[in-house]
């Protein structure tokens, strides 16, 4: 059959008929891509484009754009920050308050899903829960602004103990404790026993409110844990205090002015943040209201 029958009956053109698909030569550009990477991680599309041009190949930059992104070069590759060597500090009970507190962060989420930060500061030296900040994002400025207030009601601590949180390895937050001469105590990555103390207060808190229950908003989730510090500073006995809840450890052997303590620990309780989404308040906490025990 002649070409012009066979165009004919398919309905095409000759010059279709006789195309035949050249195949991209991209070896050459591929290698230089390549090597540009892999000496300079940090380059991109541009950088690469004008490294090759003035390395003398006359490359079209659609061309060069093309291979650049099937080689997935235009995907950024997070490198993992580098801490510093931490060494181990033995946890010591401070024989005052004010020496060491401990701090540590908590994850959960409400019934619609959506995700809750907690962050709990204790003193190391009778167990005291200083504060538990919830919200639903708790960056280093936050962090600085609640230490701030605490530091006005109960004074500055000497150290603070910290993981290796994002939050905690910040500038910010270093030069804060730099500038308000609070040394910051590191544990090593992946040791969680090295920060027991606010370690042991974290599994309470969990297996006590937020495993037990279900939370349909953040103002309901404040409440209930407003009224468990409450709980747990005043009532709560712990076998490392003989018996006794923070605050009449600290009535009984602590050297601490005790009408602030108790003024402060009163302020705290009533305290409740605000937030964007005009959550109702709490004025009268009822643990069986809009609550349900999580099966």
């Amino acid at each position: 059959m002649s070409c012009r029958k066979a165009c004919k009956i398919m309905k095409l053109s000759r010059t279709v008929f006789h195309y035949n698909h050249a195949v991209k030569k991209d070896e050459q550009v591929i290698e230089q891509l390549n090597e540009l990477a892999g000496r300079h991680p940090g380059y991109g599309f541009w950088k690469m484009y004008d490294s090759l041009r003035l390395g003398g190949y006359r490359y079209n930059h659609k061309k060069v754009y093309r291979i650049y992104t099937s080689l997935k070069l235009n995907l950024r590759r997070r490198h993992k920050r580098r801490l510093p060597s931490r060494v181990s500090v033995p946890i010591e009970i401070p024989a005052t308050m004010n020496n060491t507190w401990s701090m540590d962060y908590m994850t959960d989420a409400l019934h619609n899903g959506r995700r809750v930060r907690i962050l709990n500061i204790i003193d190391d030296h009778n167990r005291q829960a200083l504060a538990m900040e919830i919200d639903t994002s708790i960056p280093s400025i936050k962090v600085i602004e609640r230490l701030n207030q605490l530091i006005e009601m109960h004074g500055k601590p000497l150290k603070i103990r910290t993981d290796n949180g994002p939050e905690f390895i910040s500038h910010r937050f270093m030069d804060w404790c730099h500038k308000s001469h609070i040394q910051l105590q590191f544990i090593q990555p992946g040791k969680p026993m090295q920060n027991s103390l606010i370690e042991r207060f974290n599994g309470s808190y969990r297996k006590e409110i937020l495993d037990a229950y279900v939370f349909y908003s953040l103002a309901e989730l404040k409440a209930i844990t407003n009224h468990w510090m409450y709980e747990y500073n005043y009532k709560r006995p712990h076998d490392a205090l003989r018996s006794l809840p923070p605050a009449m450890y600290v009535l009984k052997y602590g050297k601490h002015d005790i009408n602030n303590f108790s003024k402060d620990m009163f302020t705290t309780f009533q305290h409740t943040d605000t937030h964007d989404d005009d959550e109702s308040s709490y004025d009268n906490l009822n643990t069986n209201t809009n609550l349900e025990l999580a099966l």
